[in-house]
């Protein structure tokens, strides 16, 4: 069980409100035995990591105003690497770089990914920092996903803390262009079929009665 997570996000006022509404019992389970560690991903993480195309990113700004940003790009743009950590490619944007300076003053971070159609959900703590291009080009282009045409300026890796798998309720099922075609392709490729059949018949018909 992930029990870092919690144990980092629960405060003492948290925990008190907890107890007040009768939960605090069943969070204290899920903290049992956190020791600061971070929660290890396995391969059940991984594989839904991979498998996103977009996430949602919150840093803190200097002055303490939460910021969340979206990120997207080609599935498996977010990759684990070694020791327990996430990596990204960041691309050329609206250069207004309002993450960048605020893990630049504070490396905490959180991560919101979301599997819609299966209604699935996992939420990331993590230190991140970013890596200029010119300080490690080698790392920028092992996390470029292959053949996307974007201009990569810099990377961001976060040592995960702790994470935590949400439940599927209030989460509408949502679909992909992709993912919708994955779906309509076979029942298109059978009406194409259907219809040559219904000419041939046609056909068939009009060469039997030529005078209809």
């Amino acid at each position: 069980m992930a029990r870092n997570y919690v144990h980092t996000l629960f405060s003492d006022a948290a925990r008190a409100l907890q107890a007040e509404d009768g939960s605090r019992e069943a969070y204290a389970r899920m903290e049992e035995g956190a020791d600061g560690i971070p929660d290890q991903l396995t391969a059940k993480e991984a594989e839904f990591i991979a498998a996103r195309d977009s996430f949602y990113l919150g840093t803190v700004t200097p002055d303490g105003w939460p910021y969340v940003q979206h990120r997207g790009g080609p599935a498996g743009f977010l990759k684990v690497l070694p020791g327990n950590r996430l990596g990204f490619a960041d691309y050329r944007g609206n250069r207004q770089h309002v993450t960048t300076a605020n893990l630049d003053a504070d490396p905490r971070l959180s991560l919101f990914l979301i599997d819609y159609p299966n209604r699935r959900r996992l939420k990331l703590l993590g230190h991140g920092r970013v890596v200029r291009a010119d300080e490690d080009p080698a790392l920028l282009a092992a996390l470029m996903p292959e053949g996307y045409r974007a201009l990569g300026e810099r990377a961001t890796v976060i040592d995960v803390v702790g994470f935590d798998w949400n439940c599927p309720q209030h989460i509408t099922p949502r679909f992909t262009e992709a993912e919708i075609a994955d779906v309509i392709q076979p029942l298109a490729h059978q009406i194409t079929q259907l219809r040559a059949e219904a000419d041939a018949l046609h056909a068939q018909l009009a060469r039997k009665n030529p005078g209809e």
